[in-house]
């Protein structure tokens, strides 16, 4: 808070600042509460011969919001890994990252960055079937990497570093980036891999589909169980909660801080309003008492006895009121007549 009675910048800047931060994380936090609920009502699904029966005899052949789990088997075709052998999927993500060093002129120090310089997916159409051999039934996926926490298995990786020569160092710390080398990976959702859905489970014709819900439902495919996908994402509603909690009491407690500055400022304009009136009457009575016209005393003149020219500063206050003497014969503790605070120290005025 400034003389002037308004915000610093630097309160301004962090009730600003908080206030933001609390209105994203709450949204975030509602958002991830909304997902979690509508997983927690979802309905359980298992694959079986029964499942056309049960879909054919629901409103609309479909379950607007489904947990299905079962284990990824191939359509037609497969992918094959380009790195290992015997290694087949039905999603496979190729990323060539490149690593370096990054010189921060903040902070003077080398920091770690990495840039995707190249990502290619394929994918083949699949299902998700019974663990049981025996049950011939499925469930198509439709449009996998829609999905949320599509997590792959890496199945390859490997670190092509940068050759390094005298004078490529030297042009390193010119440029302020150090080139460490080019990260590969492969990953993949392979066959027989145990996967949860959750989505909108319909029956089109004779087939049963997987595909994303509508009203804003959110679309899954995880290699984690049910328990675990839930378990997952109420931890993140908790640290969203949290950062909303922390951050929604700091901008309050600005707000507050301002508020409360703000109040004791108007108190203490208010006082110093009601002393100077007080000091006006006092000195107009003052002038009656020693039969002196108000318009003959000069403005200059010392508040105290209406004589002698004011000739020093009332220290921490500011007040120019009275003159050296009058200052001499005040009572202990000193008070300034104007606003009655405390003088701490006087500085004589020179008038040129």
């Amino acid at each position: 808070m400034d003389s002037s009675g308004k915000p610093s910048t630097a309160q301004v800047v962090v009730l600003a600042t908080s206030s933001a931060l609390t209105a994203l994380f709450y949204s975030i936090y509602k958002s991830r509460a909304t997902t979690v609920a509508r997983l927690k009502g979802a309905q359980k699904v298992t694959i079986d011969q029964g499942l056309k029966n049960i879909l054919s005899e629901t409103p609309g052949r479909c379950v607007p919001y489904a947990v299905i789990e079962g284990v990824v088997r191939s359509v037609k075709e497969t992918l094959n890994s380009q790195f290992v052998d015997n290694c087949k999927g039905v999603i496979e993500r190729l990323t060539l990252k490149e690593e370096k060093m990054v010189w921060n002129r903040t902070t003077h120090l080398w920091n770690n960055t990495e840039k995707v310089i190249h990502q290619r997916t394929n994918t083949v159409p699949f299902s998700l079937g019974s663990p049981d051999d025996g049950i011939a039934a499925a469930v198509r996926v439709v449009r996998p990497l829609d999905a949320a926490e599509l997590n792959l298995e890496t199945t390859y990786e490997n670190f092509h570093p940068t050759l390094q020569s005298l004078s490529n160092v030297i042009g390193h710390f010119i440029s302020g980036e150090r080139p460490k080398g080019i990260h590969e990976t492969e990953e993949m959702l392979r066959l027989g891999e145990a996967v949860t859905g959750v989505g909108e489970l319909v029956l089109d014709n004779d087939l049963i589909k997987l595909q994303p819900p509508k009203q804003g439902f959110r679309y899954f495919l995880t290699r984690l169980d049910y328990d675990s996908l839930l378990r997952q994402q109420g931890n993140s509603v908790w640290l969203w909660r949290i950062l909303t909690v922390v951050f929604g009491t700091a901008a309050c407690s600005t707000l507050l801080y301002i508020l409360w500055k703000q109040y004791h400022r108007h108190r203490a304009s208010r006082k110093e309003r009601s002393l100077l009136e007080e000091f006006k009457e006092q000195q107009k009575r003052r002038m009656r008492e020693l039969n002196v016209e108000e318009g003959s005393v000069s403005p200059s003149s010392c508040a105290v006895c209406l004589s002698r020219e004011r000739s020093c500063v009332f220290l921490e206050c500011g007040h120019v009121c009275a003159c050296v003497q009058c200052f001499d014969v005040l009572p202990e503790p000193k008070k300034c007549p104007i606003c009655r605070a405390t003088i701490d120290r006087v500085v004589p005025l020179y008038n040129s």
